[in-house]
């Protein structure tokens, strides 16, 4: 396990996933609804692991087969507990019971809609620990703190958190709000866990009771601030938008001091795991989808739209370019307007500038691909691959029928349909030949005159 800086225990992190999320009208679980191209859960599970956790528990509803998946990628290692009955957020945490069977683990309640919360924010959470504090709740000042839970401290030290239906008319002149996430001191947690009762109207065990419980017992309890729009929840497709825009924010400056240039930052929509390479310029209108790495130096023209791609030094593409997965552009290669690259490698100083497909293929180094061309993969059943050696010239409109085979330095020429293999430096015509009648046109069109004439005549 981890051991954290704040202290010699280690640390334990508890997500709280279960829920469909009636409010976002869908049938997926809320928690694996994206926010730049990563579920919220991921989110959390990335920040806990930046955190420093070193054993992970996630609780959702039983047989989520898809959280489980999403789980295993985004936290290996991770054991997913099921909440069978929805009783409260004690009730979920005590459903990972056997999450806390390490007393000396410190540990941090998440919860799996909470996409804006940083590793180091959960960092920041646990410290107080370290300094002696049984529990630690994490609260931000509310513009409008109507409906939540007021923190009540002195000084740095929480009194109670009261809810907004039971607090007095002082109390709710409070703007401390209570943000749901908690770290609790490893030899405290179970014990204050296992005794929050369910002595309210809803006959739920409330995890803000270990506040109450551990101020009776005596025990200290800190408060860690943080901003309101990093503690924000997501319920429903409103606030996942919110979401959104706030985590774009926070990578289109991450881009701008990394040394990229975004001509307009606004417009340029990231996935959480962009990689951006210095002096890359971006241009209005692109989209990043997962799994995008782009190497210095790079121009990305505008309304392009890149997913599980890789860039290598140099490279320009766009505008209106896709790149989909498996896309792979060695150095300097150039793909231009209306070009979409699948599951294909442009080797270096290749290029394909204009209105083509590259679909389960290899492009030799300096190989120039005509626009219009396009590599025939599919046959409706199996994708083939089609090879094009380095130096070759690919004709403008021409379909090569995969697989086949295009030599090093040979010529394909213009319109060609090719189905058979072209030897190195060799050229390969695949086209009817053309004729030429001279004088044929203008009789021609004189007999269609008569024809049109003559329709017109009849009653």
């Amino acid at each position: 396990m981890t051991t954290s800086e704040t202290g010699d225990r280690s640390l334990t992190a508890i997500v709280l996933a279960a829920g469909m999320g009636t409010r976002m009208r869908s049938k997926r679980p809320k928690v694996l609804h994206a926010v730049a191209g990563r579920s919220m859960l991921g989110h959390v599970l990335t920040a806990i692991r930046e955190a420093g956790a070193g054993r992970i528990a996630v609780v959702a509803e039983p047989g989520r087969d898809d959280v489980a998946r999403e789980v295993a990628a985004m936290a290996p290692g991770a054991v997913v507990y099921p909440q069978a009955e929805r009783l409260g957020t004690a009730h979920a945490v005590l459903a990972a019971r056997a999450a806390l069977a390490e007393p000396d683990d410190d540990v941090v309640v998440a919860f799996g809609d909470t996409p804006l919360v940083t590793g180091e924010t959960l960092r920041r959470l646990r410290a107080p620990l370290a300094e002696g504090a049984a529990v630690a709740v994490l609260a931000f000042a509310a513009a409008d703190p109507t409906g939540y839970g007021r923190v009540l401290t002195e000084g740095r030290r929480v009194l109670a958190i009261r809810e907004h239906k039971d607090a007095s008319e002082a109390e709710r002149g409070v703007n401390l709000c209570n943000a749901g996430l908690m770290a609790l001191s490893g030899p405290r947690a179970l014990a204050l866990l296992t005794r929050i009762g369910n002595d309210n109207a809803a006959g739920e065990y409330y995890l803000p009771d270990a506040v109450g419980l551990a101020v009776a017992d005596g025990l200290t309890v800190a408060v860690v601030p943080v901003a309101e729009a990093e503690a924000q929840g997501v319920n429903d497709r409103g606030q996942l938008a919110v979401a959104e825009a706030e985590i774009q924010a926070r990578l289109r400056r991450a881009a701008l001091l990394g040394g990229a240039t975004l001509v307009a930052p606004e417009t340029v929509f990231f996935s959480a795991d962009t990689v951006l390479g210095r002096d890359v310029v971006v241009e209005p209108h692109v989209v990043f989808g997962p799994q995008v790495t782009v190497g210095d130096d790079c121009v990305i023209h505008a309304f392009s739209h890149l997913e599980g791609a890789k860039l290598e030094a140099g490279v320009s593409i766009g505008p209106y370019a896709r790149l989909r997965p498996g896309a792979v552009l060695e150095t300097g290669a150039r793909i231009g307007n209306f070009v979409e690259v699948k599951n294909a490698t442009l080797r270096a100083g290749a290029k394909a500038n204009h209105l083509t497909y590259l679909g389960d293929a290899e492009i030799g180094a300096g190989a120039n691909v005509g626009a219009g061309t396009i590599t025939c993969n599919y046959d409706g059943v199996n994708k083939h691959r089609t090879l094009i050696g380095a130096g070759a010239f690919i004709g403008s409109n021409s379909a090569l029928v995969a697989p086949v085979r295009v030599g090093a330095g040979a010529y394909v020429a213009t319109g060609s349909v090719i189905t058979d293999d072209v030897p190195d430096d060799a050229l390969a015509i695949a086209r009817g030949r053309q004729s030429v009648k001279a004088g044929w046109a203008e009789p021609k069109r004189a007999a269609m005159r008569a024809e049109k004439e003559a329709r017109s005549r009849k009653p």
